[in-house]
């Protein structure tokens, strides 16, 4: 069994049970958690019989780490699951701080025809456990502190919903990682019916909210993303206006930005029509894409992608230019997994 799979209540009735301390629990999480301590034999204020105990029925580490490749702004990390499947995970540089871009999914089901994550479909959901491993190999392993996380990398959180959602609490929760819960992000390309969980869900409810639209109508939304035609633009977008956001919270609408697809200056105005008057409940990230080489798509050329920007600021909707980090190093989802395993499309 994985120890980071439990929650602290998980954790106290399964020590009870067998006889130890309730207090074991917190101990154990803190070590973990604010210590990142990945052996029960260094964890000196535990018994050594209870540390016997751990170390025959648990183990902490849910992923084996492959391979590290460094960019100026960002780290990307394979590790292998135990059923042999690839996971990657990038450590983003920001300015004054460090963002991680967890994998919720080994590949996905989503079938965007411009992600390199979609090309061989989904093979399965990671367990909470492997999410978690994420942030703890990459902060033991890099020596950074993560101030941020962003379900952003391989796979659609929400198809995932139960492990993320008990993810997203060892994150947020003080005696997990206790990160800020605006410093969580779940992006999502648009499931509608779990986002009308989440919307009410206790945890879920507390992080922000990312939603990929990449186009402002359904037909070219349907080109680029197969989920639009059960998960219809119109339908997404009312949800959306009407979802209910924490003070001072607004949603993201994630725009990837693709040559000669979605770059003129009437799909911004198209956009901006699609807003129409809940400019305040929403931010736009305009995302220039990352071009993979087997897959047909190109980045916009540079005035394009001001241009798009200059007309939805025009119109009074935030808008902001998010370049992809990691290029030298496939930094855009799914793109270094399917170099290193050799993926076909």
């Amino acid at each position: 069994m994985v120890i980071t799979s439990y929650t602290k209540d998980e954790l106290i009735d399964l020590f009870v049970n067998r006889g130890f301390e309730r207090y074991r629990a917190d101990q154990i999480l803190k070590w973990i958690y604010k210590k990142g301590i990945t052996d029960f034999e260094t964890m000196t204020d535990l018994p050594k019989d209870f540390r016997k105990y751990l170390r025959e029925n648990f183990k902490i580490n849910a992923l084996n780490f492959i391979k590290r490749v460094p960019s100026s702004d960002s780290e990307k990390f394979l590790f292998k699951t135990e059923d042999g499947y690839i996971v990657e995970t990038v450590l983003i540089k920001e300015r004054d701080h460090f963002t991680l871009c967890v994998s919720s999914q080994i590949g996905c089901a989503i079938g965007c025809t411009f992600c390199a994550t979609a090309i061989d479909g989904l093979k399965r959901n990671l367990r909470t456990e492997e999410i978690i491993d994420q942030l703890l190999q990459v902060q033991k392993i890099s020596g950074v502190k993560v101030r941020n996380v962003v379900f952003m990398g391989m796979g659609e959180p929400l198809a995932n919903y139960e492990n993320v959602r008990k993810a997203v609490e060892i994150l947020t929760m003080p005696w997990g990682f206790d990160l800020s819960k605006r410093r969580v992000t779940i992006s999502t390309s648009g499931i509608i019916h779990q986002l009308r969980r989440m919307a009410y869900d206790p945890v879920m409810s507390e992080v922000n909210l990312a939603v990929s639209i990449n186009a402002p109508s359904q037909g070219k939304r349907e080109t680029l993303m197969p989920i639009c035609k059960t998960n219809k633009l119109s339908q997404l977008m009312n949800l959306l206006k009407e979802y209910p956001l924490k003070p001072y919270r607004r949603i993201t609408l994630e725009y990837v930005l693709i040559k000669g697809i979605n770059d003129s200056p009437e799909d911004a105005l198209e956009l901006v029509r699609l807003i129409g008057r809940h400019k305040k409940r929403f931010k736009v990230n305009i995302i220039p894409y990352n071009p993979y080489p087997t897959l047909p798509y190109r980045r916009p050329e540079p005035e394009n992608i001001i241009n798009l920007q200059r007309i939805l600021w025009e119109n009074g909707i935030s808008c902001f230019i998010r370049f992809s980090k990691g290029q030298k190093v496939f930094g855009a989802c799914g793109q270094l997994r399917a170099e290193y395993e050799g993926v076909k499309v």
